[in-house]
Formats: structure tokens, C-alpha cells, sequence
């Protein structure tokens, strides 16, 4: 007879009882009668369980689980049975190198999660730890499918999830929320796009900025999103309902595909939300350090071509099957269509940083049946100067963001000498980074702005970078904006200036998209939103 853990849950004498498990799936898998908990850890001598009673902030199970009964290979299992949906969990891990009880006491985050229970509310500070949710898949799809619409059809809209309803100018119920975007859809029909590209929406805490905003000297929030640690789980605070994020996420796939809009998701595997060696441990620093991460071989010190403190192993076998079991549940389970892949030239690096001429990460994500017809989109550069536009990958499936078409055709609106075979390459689609291996210009993705640089009311309003309210002093963003301001820095009452101003802003909108290529405008230039001169505004 297998082990068997029992537990008495005091008022609710509810009676849990474990079984050894399963080792795959990873993540928590919730079956008829009990939920089958799986977790990665190389290098744990021992490993708990521990759940959560709603609402309880100290009260806790703890589940021990016995190597000899509850380890297969590298992952550690359990059966918890009789177990209500409405516990959260998190794991402890004890190891021969742990220096302090604190360490060995710390909870971890599942790295497969699919709900994340404490970050409900925007910009409020979680009280404590985020915990992992259990989630039963119940949702009525009616039918909904993948649209599979080809890139020579394709129009994209990249936008903010919050920011894109989160202002009350736009008028909707649930502002800032999946269910606000929603409410936008008519005005994405009347726009004429076919594809929204939603900035990260797996969970990240807002609040891990500490810079201070120069006037108020709050802390400044992470709005972008770019530091996830969940990446599996739709953000909790966009949800309209608390708790029910991964559904209304669902809704608004599911409505979105009615109304012809394809859905496709930047996902972040370059970096994670722990940073350097002074960043939080959250999970994937302590449940395989050397495996999830690149590291110097000599100081163990982070490699950091992310820009962001540290770099995701993505080459390394184990990350690989999560980076596409991650893919492979937002196209099977959410109904996404497609992901933009940040500073994916990363993905082509191998263990030390050196940079892979097959690399098998890029070539499983084009060959995996699973996702055989969802669009992937990389942007083939990263931090570290490797950049690889039209040579990402010699898979005609892999479409890239066309930096050069960005600024060459930058330049040449900013009247820039020598620029005119260059800008005629760049509208006749590239020709000269995709006319070879089967590809075409509809791998190109065309755009002139994006959430990171200027909008295009500021790139024909602006010289320089204004980043004052980051309060970095400057530091940040990029200097070279390939940008004219149409005669006056900044905001203008000129007449004269506006109307060159508004003059440029439509010929770039027609030559984008009149462009050889697939399309991409950003939320907001259709108006001529200005973030007065921010080029990096997170």
C-alpha cells in the first residue's frame, strides 16, 4: 500500500489524504476527486506542500513529501485528495547548500501555475506571498477556435491591456480590465484591424519598481509588465471579478474571435522577474538556479543579456519543455493565436551566452505540431548587441519585427541624406532580408513605433528623449530616436508647426500601411497620443 499523509482541517473537520501522484503533468491538475501536484527540483533534498485555507493568512497544511515514495527522477508529486478548490498553495524546499531556516521557511511559487492569488488589486503592495490558485477548466468556449487568418491578411494593433481602457475617457464599465478591452471591440472593427498584440499579460507584480517619481516621490510602478513570474497566469488585476482572470481572459479571446480579431500574446522567455543576484528569489532561483538561468562559470554570477539582471537558459532541455509547454497551454487552453517573442535573438544563445547557428529552441517552437498554425513573431535582437533581423531563423514560419524598416524609413521621413534606396527597399518589402529560405515579405512585420521608443505624434514632435518622470535622469531610453521635431521642440501652438506636424504623422501612417509586409501600428498613434517625449515609458 503507498504512504499516506493525513491531515484534519480544523473548524471544517475537512479529512484530506495523499497518494503518491503523478510526475507529469507539471503544475497543479485538478481531476474529479482530487488535485495532482507535480514540481522540477533538481537539487531539493526534501520538498513541502503547502496549502492555504481560504482567507487564512498563517493557517496551513504542510505536506511532507518522502523521496523514496514521492520522487521520480528530478520531480517531486503528490496526490492530495478531497482537497476544495478554493485552497492555495506554494511550495518549501530544503537543499544541502541552504545557509539558514529562513531559506528552507521561504514559499515558492509553482513555476507552472495557472492562477496567482494575492495581486488582485493594481499598484496595491501584496501583504505577505502570492500563492498559486487551482483552477477547474469549465469554461463554455461555444465553439471557439484559433482564426488562423494568414500574415498576408494581417493587421496588427499592439496595445496595453490596462492602459488601452484604464483612463476614463473611454467610457466603459470595467476599465483598465479584460472585460474593458471587450467593450473596445467596435472601435477595433472601425479601426480595421485584424490582430490585437497585447503587451504581457502573464502575472507581475506592478509595485517591484522602487524608482520614485520626481514630483509626487512615490514609487514608480512596472507598467509594462516585462518582469513576469507567472508565466502561465493571466494577470489577477485585470480581471474585473476578483479571482476570475483566467476566465475573463477566455471571454475576451472568445469575443474577440467573433468579431474576426486574432489574439496574439508578447511573452517574455529572456529574462524573469527574479533580476541579479540581489532580486527576489520567487521560484526558478531555487528550484534549479543552473538550470533556468545562464551563469558565469567561473563567479556563478548572472549573464545578463536581457538587460534585465539575468538571462533565461532557454537552450538547456528542461527550460525548452516549459517554454513550450507554456505555449502549448495558451494555444490549447486559452485559445490564443499566435506570441511575439520579446528579445528573442536570446533564444538562439546557448548555455554560456555564445550564439547557437541551430538553435533547437527556435527550430522545436516552428516545428511543434501544437502549434503548426499560431503565428510567431520574433524580435530578433537582445541587450547584449546580437541582432538578427532578416537571419532570426531560416524557417519560413518565424516572422520578425523589421527593425531596419522602422528605421530606415525613420530616417528618411526625417530628412536624413542618402536615404532613398533604402527607404524604396524597406516599402517594396524588404526584399533585400526576405526574398531567401522560402521566406517573404509577409515575414516581415512593418512598424514605425511601438510601446518601446516614441509614439508617432512624439517622433514628429520631438528631437530628444524628455524621460524626466522615470526618475532616471535620463539614463534610460534610447538616444538615437531617428526623430524630427517639425521645427520646435515640443509641445507647439504654431499653426504652421501643427499642421506639418499632422501632415507628417498621416504620409507615415500611409506608407506603413501601403507598405510590401504585415502591418503593425501601436494603440493610440490613430489619434496622436503623445507620452511628451518618453521614450521608455514603462
Amino acid at each position: 500500500m503507498p504512504t499516506q499523509h493525513h491531515a484534519t482541517i480544523t473548524p471544517r473537520q475537512e479529512e484530506i489524504s495523499t497518494l503518491p501522484g503523478r510526475p507529469l503533468p507539471l503544475g497543479a491538475k485538478v481531476m474529479a476527486s482530487s488535485v495532482n501536484f507535480s514540481l522540477f527540483c533538481r537539487e531539493a533534498e526534501g520538498v513541502t506542500l503547502v496549502l492555504f485555507r481560504p482567507k487564512a493568512k498563517t493557517e496551513r497544511i504542510c505536506i511532507l513529501l518522502n523521496p523514496s515514495g514521492h520522487r521520480t527522477g528530478d520531480i517531486w508529486h503528490v496526490e492530495v485528495q478531497g482537497l476544495p478548490l478554493d485552497y492555495t498553495y506554494a511550495y518549501q524546499i530544503t537543499r544541502q547548500d541552504t545557509n539558514s531556516n529562513s531559506e528552507q521557511s521561504q514559499l515558492l511559487l509553482d513555476p507552472y501555475a495557472k492562477k496567482i492569488v494575492g495581486g488582485e488589486c493594481w499598484g496595491r503592495v501584496v501583504s505577505g506571498q502570492w500563492r498559486c490558485g487551482l483552477i477547474k477548466d469549465d469554461f463554455d468556449w461555444q465553439g471557439d477556435q484559433p482564426l488562423h487568418r494568414p500574415l498576408s491578411e494581417t493587421i496588427i494593433y499592439e496595445l496595453h491591456v490596462r492602459g488601452f481602457t484604464c483612463h476614463a475617457s473611454s467610457k466603459v464599465k470595467h476599465p483598465g480590465t479584460f472585460r474593458g478591452l471587450i467593450a473596445k471591440i467596435p472601435y477595433l472593427q472601425e479601426l480595421g484591424v485584424t490582430a490585437v498584440e497585447l503587451l504581457p499579460i502573464a502575472d507581475f507584480d506592478e509595485n517591484e519598481n522602487k524608482t520614485l517619481d520626481p514630483v509626487s516621490g512615490k514609487p514608480l510602478k512596472n507598467f509594462w509588465g516585462y518582469s513576469p513570474f507567472a508565466y502561465f497566469a493571466p494577470k489577477a488585476s485585470y480581471a474585473a471579478i476578483k479571482g476570475q482572470q483566467g476566465n475573463e481572459f477566455k471571454e475576451m479571446v472568445r469575443e474577440l474571435h467573433r468579431a474576426g480579431i486574432e489574439v496574439i500574446l508578447d511573452v517574455v522567455f529572456n529574462h524573469t522577474a527574479e533580476g541579479n543576484g540581489l532580486g527576489p528569489t520567487i521560484s526558478f532561483r531555487a528550484l534549479g538556479n543552473s538550470v533556468y538561468y545562464m551563469l558565469d562559470a567561473e563567479t556563478g554570477e548572472y549573464l545578463n543579456y536581457s538587460g534585465c539582471g539575468n538571462t533565461v537558459n532557454g537552450n538547456h532541455p528542461v527550460v525548452r519543455e516549459f517554454i513550450l509547454d507554456c505555449l502549448r497551454y495558451w494555444v490549447m487552453e486559452m485559445h490564443v493565436d499566435g506570441f511575439r517573442f520579446d528579445l528573442a535573438s536570446i533564444m538562439s544563445r546557448g548555455y554560456k551566452g555564445e550564439v547557437l547557428s541551430q538553435p533547437p529552441l527556435v527550430e522545436q517552437i516552428a516545428e511543434d505540431p501544437i502549434l503548426a498554425r499560431s503565428k510567431i513573431i520574433a524580435e530578433a535582437w537582445d541587450a547584449g548587441g546580437l541582432y538578427q533581423v532578416g537571419r532570426f531563423s531560416p524557417h519560413p514560419r518565424w516572422a520578425e519585427w523589421n527593425g531596419r524598416f522602422r528605421d530606415d524609413c525613420r530616417s528618411f521621413m526625417a530628412g536624413h541624406s542618402g536615404m532613398t534606396a533604402k527607404f524604396a527597399t524597406r516599402i517594396a518589402g524588404s526584399s533585400d532580408l526576405y526574398q531567401h529560405n522560402q521566406r517573404n515579405p509577409t515575414n516581415s512585420i512593418n512598424f514605425l513605433t511601438s510601446h518601446d521608443g516614441f509614439t508617432l505624434w512624439d517622433l514628429v514632435s520631438y528631437n530628444h528623449k524628455h524621460n524626466e518622470a522615470n526618475g532616471e535622469y535620463g539614463r534610460d531610453g534610447d538616444n538615437n530616436n531617428l526623430s524630427w521635431n517639425s521645427g520646435k521642440e515640443g509641445v507647439s501652438r504654431s499653426k504652421k508647426i501643427l499642421a506639418i506636424r499632422a501632415r507628417r504623422v498621416r504620409s507615415m501612417a500611409v506608407v506603413l500601411l501601403l507598405s510590401q509586409g504585415t502591418p503593425m501600428l501601436l494603440a493610440g498613434d490613430e489619434f496622436c497620443r503623445s507620452q511628451n517625449g518618453n521614450n521608455n515609458a514603462y
